[in-house]
């Protein structure tokens, strides 16, 4: 197993022994709704407890605040993120292949986390600074290097336009796939692999080199 990062070891210090996992689950996924919708500076613990239908009170019974729970909802989307990365990184793909697994892997993760995804996108560039949330900015740096790596890596393999700028074809992928957590909607007449397929038709043909 790999070793835990930093807010891994936070919530295993911390999470209370006696709570049941899958009512934690159950919480933590009304409070990705309830962050995402109204922000996390403008959601409290109550409001978390009045969408759950409990007390406030009962809530510190499973978490020890609201930062914990937050901490909980990013860190699982990024390591279940990553696991898909890193076995796409890994398989040994050219780089168009590379891009389309990419693509298809960040839309089954807004798939299975739409509120985490909506809530990083809302919230990563102000909770970076604070200690517990570092990892988040390890993760940008890490997104951006494997993004502009393959990017880069097609260009010099000719599969891609000679005159991409890589930095801002990457500014735009990057964007245009994580801004469906705005209208993205689990169930329903698309999978996450159907999306992908109509997204990379539209995307890939613009940076493809022409025959």
């Amino acid at each position: 197993m790999p070793p835990q990062n930093s807010s891994q070891q936070a919530k295993a210090k911390k999470a209370p022994v006696n709570s049941a996992p899958e009512r934690r689950g159950e919480l933590l996924n009304i409070a990705a709704e309830v962050f995402a919708a109204q922000g996390y500076n403008a959601t409290t613990v109550r409001k978390i407890a009045d969408a759950a239908g409990m007390l406030a009170g009962s809530l510190y019974y499973h978490f020890d605040s609201k930062e914990s729970m937050l901490d909980q909802i990013l860190s699982t989307f990024l390591d279940e993120l990553w696991e898909g990365y890193d076995a796409v990184l890994a398989a040994g793909l050219g780089p168009r292949a590379t891009i389309e697994a990419l693509v298809t892997e960040s839309f089954r993760e807004i798939d299975r986390h739409r509120a985490a995804v909506a809530i990083y996108q809302r919230e990563a560039k102000h909770l970076v600074d604070q200690p517990r949330f570092h990892y988040l900015l390890d993760s940008q740096v890490k997104f951006e290097k494997a993004w502009l790596g393959t990017l880069e890596r097609g260009v010099r393999a000719r599969v891609f336009r000679a005159d991409l700028d890589v930095r801002l074809t990457y500014r735009f992928v990057r964007d245009t796939v994580w801004v469906a957590a705005s209208w993205y909607r689990p169930g329903g007449q698309h999978t996450p692999e159907e999306i992908a397929r109509q997204y990379l038709s539209m995307v890939l043909d613009g940076i493809a080199v022409r025959d």
